[in-house]
């Protein structure tokens, strides 16, 4: 009987470092999984005239579906955003936000959103260059900047 209730006991033992194991097997998992990101942004000057000027801007996503985006760029020349339209445009000095709206949060695969608006300069109203939709860098192709990878940590049974 002794015998018999201490292999219970280690076969209890055995499920249970195998349940954790999988547990912690598929935390990792779920923490290394990410969805592929790119995008391309299509910056255009419609309209300038002496201190102010339209633009139109196309966020093309081409890596996975989006739901909910925030476009992000910096001036290069001072200039300001004044009114915007398809977009929730803020800025801080020379450093612009754009967040959707409640119609165009979601970007397919290959989908583009466009919005635009109108902005003021003094000097020189040079295109930005650099974007980054929900923190990673637009770089025209699939696979912009990501955190690196999660380190699994072996288990003692």
């Amino acid at each position: 009987m002794f015998r018999s209730f201490r292999t219970a006991r280690l076969r209890v033992g055995l499920v249970a470092a195998t349940a954790a194991t999988l547990v912690v097997g598929t935390a990792l998992l779920a923490t290394n999984a990410q969805a592929a990101a790119g995008c391309r942004v299509t910056y255009t000057t419609a309209s300038q005239w002496p201190g102010g000027f339209t633009a139109n801007v196309d966020v093309t996503n081409l890596g996975d579906p989006v739901n909910g985006w925030t476009l992000r760029w910096t001036f290069p020349s001072g200039q300001r955003v004044t009114q915007a339209w398809s977009a929730t445009v803020t800025s801080s000095g020379a450093d612009v936000t754009a967040t959707n709206v409640g119609y165009n949060g979601a970007i397919a695969t290959n989908g583009t959103v466009s919005f635009g608006f109108n902005g003021s300069w003094t000097g020189a109203n040079t295109a930005p260059t650099a974007f980054t939709l929900n923190g990673v860098a637009c770089t025209g192709g699939v696979g912009g900047t990501t955190p690196p990878p999660v380190q699994a940590t072996p288990l003692s049974v």
